[in-house]
């Protein structure tokens, strides 16, 4: 009896024993477009075997790259994109994504802030570096709530952290709001999610409670389904009881 542990060793074991071998009998086959075409066909199969992949970018050079992969780069085809994989291709580390040295001096309010800050710095003096200012303030309340909920938010808070973050050189209007951001994300939200629903709630009660009136005038105050059983329309008698 033949084991698997004894077989050729599977170089991408998803594709399983059959593709490869496939793959390794084309490289023999000695007329070029005969092999070209014997390898497009493996990775129409080799698709097929994994439909779930099909809307991913370039996922038939993906099949391809396996192909170049399982044949030990010696294959004789060209793929659609008329690159040829190399071994050292399978082998490139994603480069190194830069993360800041610097640690956030408020970080409830993001790293971002920072940024809008230094732009807002960077600005000239007028209106629209003053509706900067004012979107900068409406944020940092927005993300104190978020991380605070507990806690009142005032208005003093966020310009005196406003005022530290950029070195005293930034400060909202006065008279200015900075619940313009919190308004419209509890709008966004809805009712219920805001506990807005007390007043539907109050008006559906007064609205039963006015249909219930109306009821009762037409009734005589007495429900009209009383007197109505399933006996077509016959009242329950009371049980008598025979004197022993």
């Amino acid at each position: 009896m033949e084991y698997n542990s004894k077989k050729e060793e599977l170089i991408i074991p998803e594709y399983g024993r059959n593709i490869q071998g496939m793959i390794r009998y084309a490289r023999e086959i000695p007329d070029r477009a005969t092999r070209q075409k014997f390898i497009e066909q493996i990775v129409m199969l080799m698709m097929q075997m994994h439909p779930q992949n099909r809307n991913l970018e370039d996922y038939r050079d993906k099949m391809w790259k396996h192909v170049f992969r399982i044949a030990e780069y010696n294959l004789d085809v060209v793929p659609p994109n008329g690159e040829i994989p190399k071994p050292e291709d399978s082998r490139k580390k994603p480069e190194r994504v830069p993360y800041p040295s610097k640690e956030s001096k408020f970080r409830h309010y993001g790293h971002n802030v920072q940024k809008l800050i230094a732009r807002a710095l960077e600005m000239e003096e007028g209106r629209k570096k003053d509706g900067f200012v004012q979107v900068i303030g409406s944020y940092m309340k927005l993300a104190y709530r978020t991380w605070n909920r507990d806690i009142y938010v005032s208005d003093d808070i966020i310009i005196e952290d406003l005022e530290h973050l950029s070195g005293g050189k930034l400060k909202p209007m006065e008279d200015a709001s900075l619940d313009n951001l919190t308004r419209s994300n509890m709008r966004r939200m809805g009712p219920d999610n805001r506990g807005g629903g007390g007043d539907r709630d109050r008006r559906q009660q007064r609205g039963g409670g006015q249909m219930g009136g109306r009821s009762g005038r037409n009734t005589g105050g007495k429900d009209p389904r009383q007197g109505m059983g399933g006996g077509g329309g016959r009242q329950q008698q009371p049980v008598r009881r025979r004197k022993k």
